[in-house]
């Protein structure tokens, strides 16, 4: 999962995409990346590490231009070098950059056939990488010295016809403007805001909304599933759909953990789509648990507090911050690799012993992953002198890989996958554990002036929504990224030179 950030305007974007993906941090705290133009000269920073840490003052002020595009990283694939960081960039045609959130699920073929057929180099082992030279290959086709909107939406529609998988793209065409488009599942999110200056109107792609609230632009809309929007430099706005058949299906892990809950997505509220889940929730727990004996609900913080506060309502039980969180360890879900994921749940929670004391402990968390987080935090719940530590997750049990961008590649690192409830329960260390359903976790989500009916559920049903997700690829995606994979590739990798572009 990762953020993207595009910007078409007439006052300096530098500072603009670095707030923008300041407030995207949540997605991605790998890398970061921006690349901006000005009267046909491009500038790029990137590198290893979070927003604030890539950019200082002697890069924004080299960031030039009021056209640009940024992204932050979170390495689903490749390595942890700063070589895969974006956005990148290739020369020709025009000089085209792009920032991509999500995955190609024929990304291995469409390496090949761009090596053998058209005759371009890849150099590095990322999707984003070959997402970019299909697009570029595709433009080189019109062989005109500048692309018209009706040109670039015709290379799109032969991209949308070679690609697959959940996609989300911005793309910058160096004298034309930037390019932003969308899954045709939509399965991962694209929005576009807009600011009106002296000037002329401002646009703005992002993955979220809640990155055009920071910097005073007015969401518009989202890009639509299948959908391409080109925003020329003269700040006029041209959209078209470029996908054939297309099905709106949503992630619905989005909604779950990925997505501030103060931002809009495909116009569903994140914040309510998380209330509603801890009212069904504590409704599951009234039916299955109606003797229980809780003491006090305590979320794991920060993505479940919404929840966890409808069910303590519910369920008429005490809602308490048990947890401190220091807010200077990232996100542990989206943190590369097994063991640093571990080490880091001690160091980013410490209890506050008098809310567990002597208590019987609802723990609500957003969802059950890998299993290892949450047996740390039910030992931290132990330790702090619970008497019980019940267990309840906002999501239903996790048990295939996701394809589309997220990091769950192997199901033999997932928790739930094979096994029940109960044995779960025993893994983690809880005294019970309780899932939502996945029906209430899509009731949750939808509403009726949403207009999305359905949701890629795929993590949690197993079932791909485009179609082509076969055994055999789960199998090579497990080999080539699960935790030991990466392990072995980053051990491979050390002490290597690499040659690595930016300021």
């Amino acid at each position: 999962m990762c953020g993207i950030v595009g910007i078409v305007g007439f006052s300096p974007a530098n500072q603009q995409i670095y707030d923008a993906l300041t407030v995207l941090q949540h997605r991605g705290q790998d890398a970061a990346g921006i690349m901006t133009a000005e009267e046909g000269e491009l500038f790029l920073r990137k590198d290893n590490g979070l927003v604030r840490d890539v950019f200082q003052q002697r890069h924004m002020l080299q960031l030039k231009g009021n056209v640009g595009i940024g992204h932050v990283r979170y390495p689903t694939a490749g390595c942890d070098s700063s070589a895969e960081a974006q956005p990148f960039y290739v020369n020709a045609p025009y000089g085209i950059c792009l920032a991509h959130n999500g995955n190609l699920t024929n990304a291995t073929e469409l390496a090949e056939v761009l090596i053998r057929e058209d005759r371009r180099h890849l150099n590095t082992s990322s999707d984003s990488e070959v997402l970019l030279n299909v697009l570029a290959s595709e433009l080189q086709r019109f062989g005109s010295t500048r692309a018209s909107a009706s040109d670039i939406f015709a290379a799109l529609s032969a991209v949308y016809r070679r690609i697959r998988g959940g996609y989300a793209v911005v793309a910058m065409l160096l004298g034309h403007g930037v390019i932003g488009f969308r899954d045709p599942n939509g399965i991962r999110p694209l929005v576009i805001g807009t600011r009106d200056t002296p000037r002329g109107r401002e646009y703005m792609l992002a993955s979220e909304s809640v990155a055009l609230d920071q910097i005073g632009f007015r969401l518009l809309r989202d890009v639509g599933p299948g959908e391409a929007v080109f925003i020329d430099e003269q700040g006029r706005m041209h959209s078209q759909q470029c996908a054939g058949a297309t099905r709106h299906t949503p992630c619905i892990f989005e909604y779950v953990y990925f997505a501030r809950p103060d931002s809009i997505i495909d116009n569903i509220s994140v914040y309510k789509a998380r209330l509603r889940m801890g009212e069904l929730l504590a409704e599951k727990i009234r039916r299955e648990r109606p003797d229980n004996d809780i003491d006090v609900v305590i979320p794991v913080p920060d993505t479940s507090r919404t929840s966890a506060l409808q069910v303590a309502q519910i369920l008429g039980v005490k809602y308490r911050e048990g947890f401190i969180k220091n807010r200077y360890i990232g996100r542990t879900f989206i943190m590369p690799g097994q063991e640093q994921r571990a080490k880091s749940v001690r160091s980013k929670l410490n209890a506050i012993d008098l809310e567990f004391r002597g208590k019987n402990v609802l723990l609500v968390d957003d969802s059950i992953v890998r299993g290892t987080t949450s047996a740390q935090i039910i030992d931290v719940a132990r330790e702090a002198g619970a008497r019980r530590v019940y267990f309840a997750s906002a999501a239903p049990p996790v048990r295939y890989p996701n394809v589309y961008g997220i990091d769950m590649p192997a199901a033999s690192e997932l928790v739930a996958a094979g096994r029940t409830d109960e044995e779960v329960a025993r893994i983690i260390g809880a005294d019970w554990l309780i899932y939502q359903d996945l029906d209430d976790l899509v009731r949750a989500v939808r509403h009726h002036d949403a207009r999305v009916t359905e949701f890629d559920t795929s993590c949690f049903s197993g079932e791909y929504v485009t179609g082509d997700v076969t055994p055999e690829y789960l199998a090579r995606l497990q080999a080539e990224r699960s935790d030991l994979a990466k392990a072995q590739r980053s051990a491979a990798g050390r002490g290597s030179l690499k040659v690595v572009a930016g300021l």
